[in-house]
């Protein structure tokens, strides 16, 4: 991960994954304890042209100093294998739409009013207890076509390998009963795995809002889905 972040979220995410390490360290979780989370499409705005800033802080773009608009949002977890075993040098990939609701795409509807100071995709390598950290913002709806509801697009790659295409939403919020995509999970399991509590930080220091979400993978790569 970088270190490009303020001394009080660095001390912030010591904290939290020094706390994760002793929970897993401590949880002897077997196999069946954890729900894999589901696969989802990768959806059509998977960026055609990459940010020149590809980092893990979606809120400023190489040197600039004018922050992305939206609710900034501290967005961590770590990836773990069905076992419940960390899985570290994993790289985790988020896209999503800006506060206008447009994508990092050439498609993308209403491309002229996208915010040019959000990154709008972002890399983390996961850490030696699968940690993974993303500074961005909350996301919001959006029309193509459909209506979707908030959501994050999330990829894990191990060994040059696509594990896991899905996306997180947020719990609670009235357009998820809706969402075509959402509902095609069934399981209830399943389905809680990526509804996600976006809430204040509990530390005055970082500000914004937290998002806790950890990713479950299996060992069998994925054939990435272009719906």
């Amino acid at each position: 991960m970088t270190s490009e972040h303020s001394s009080p979220v660095r001390r912030f995410l010591f904290r939290y994954f020094a706390l994760a390490a002793a929970m897993i360290a401590a949880s002897g979780t077997s196999a069946a304890e954890l729900t894999r989370t589901p696969r989802q499409p990768e959806g059509p705005f998977y960026p055609d042209r990459l940010p020149p800033d590809t980092d893990n802080d979606l809120l400023l773009v190489n040197d600039s100093v004018t922050p992305a608009a939206g609710e900034v949002t501290h967005l961590m977890g770590r990836v773990l294998g069905t076992a419940g075993e960390p899985v570290p040098n994993a790289v985790v990939e988020i896209w999503q739409v800006d506060h206008n609701g447009i994508y990092l795409h050439s498609a993308s509807p209403h491309r002229e009013r996208r915010d040019e100071n959000f990154q709008g995709f972002g890399r983390c390598l996961t850490g030696p207890n699968g940690e993974y950290y993303f500074r961005t913002i909350k996301p919001v709806p959006y029309v193509a076509g459909a209506q979707r509801t908030p959501h994050i697009h999330v990829v894990v790659k191990k060994d040059g390998q696509r594990m896991l295409t899905t996306q997180l939403y947020i719990k609670g919020h009235p357009l998820n009963e809706q969402d075509f995509i959402l509902r095609q999970i069934w399981d209830k399991a399943a389905r809680e795995a990526i509804l996600v509590d976006f809430a204040p930080a509990d530390d005055p220091g970082i500000g914004g809002l937290t998002a806790h979400f950890d990713i479950v993978i299996g060992k069998t790569p994925e054939t990435p889905s272009k719906k």
